[in-house]
């Protein structure tokens, strides 16, 4: 049986016993019905795991001894960036998870025209905090040992019009906008380019971008690409993206 996976949002050190938080007590010891003695490994985004043991398991509470520190990273090679148009419920969930298990280093959500949120201010953090929590579950479940950050959300035209100054700080940085009428795909940027150290890769919301939107990214220099000849979903194109850029020029494949 694999050994499970928590996320600790504290400072870890071996010989320590900790508390665990109300998220990873849950999981812990009301899902997966864990008892006393049983093997863990913490994380905290700050680098490698630990090996750990529940030594309390009751109904409020738990608690763990960090047992030992291994030295593992599981860092991307490649920063990746992803821009996602906000979608619909599950959709933005599963975007935001395979993008997580994909290796992404920075997600940053965006209002685009065709997406559909709310002005409230409490809805929009509370959207904010389910998506981290959604983001921290595919690291526990992937094996990753770093978090993705999540920047709040901006309005497309906002983020494009930043853009000018963001890429003269970045060295070796592609930007790229899904358009399924591009000419190009992923693998001609391969064949036609030097090696990137970082990818910023845009795909819009349900629906996708809307012309204009995409003419303003051209614009900002953000480079069109397409995926082939079929129309995909954003949650889709988002998957396939990032599994052939991981594939190009990541660590993947």
């Amino acid at each position: 049986m694999r050994i499970p996976r928590c996320f600790i949002d504290q400072p870890l050190q071996t010989g320590d016993e900790i508390a665990l938080d109300e998220r990873a007590h849950r999981h812990v010891v009301q899902v997966l019905r864990l008892r006393v003695g049983a093997p863990l490994i913490l994380f905290n985004g700050q680098g490698g795991e630990y090996a750990a043991t529940l030594t309390q398991a009751e109904r409020r509470a738990s608690r763990v001894r960090i047992d030992e520190h291994q030295p593992r990273d599981t860092r991307p090679a490649l920063r990746v960036t992803l821009l996602q148009g906000i979608a619909k419920g599950d959709r933005m969930d599963y975007s935001l998870q395979k993008a997580t298990e994909l290796g992404v280093s920075r997600i940053q959500p965006l209002v685009a025209r065709r997406s559909v949120t709310h002005d409230d201010p409490k809805r929009m953090q509370k959207r904010l905090d389910h998506w981290r929590g959604v983001i921290i579950s595919a690291c526990e479940q992937s094996g990753r040992t770093d978090i993705p950050e999540l920047l709040p959300p901006l309005p497309l035209s906002q983020w494009l019009d930043e853009q000018s100054e963001r890429e003269a700080q970045e060295v070796a940085s592609w930007s790229l906008v899904l358009d399924p009428e591009a000419t190009s795909g992923l693998g001609d940027l391969a064949a036609s380019r030097d090696q990137p150290q970082a990818v910023t890769l845009l795909i819009g919301p349900e629906g996708g971008l809307e012309e204009g939107e995409i003419a303003q990214a051209r614009h900002c220099g953000l480079s069109p690409v397409q995926l082939g000849p079929r129309v995909l979903r954003t949650e889709t194109a988002g998957v396939a993206a990032l599994a052939i850029i991981q594939s190009l020029w990541g660590d993947m494949g």
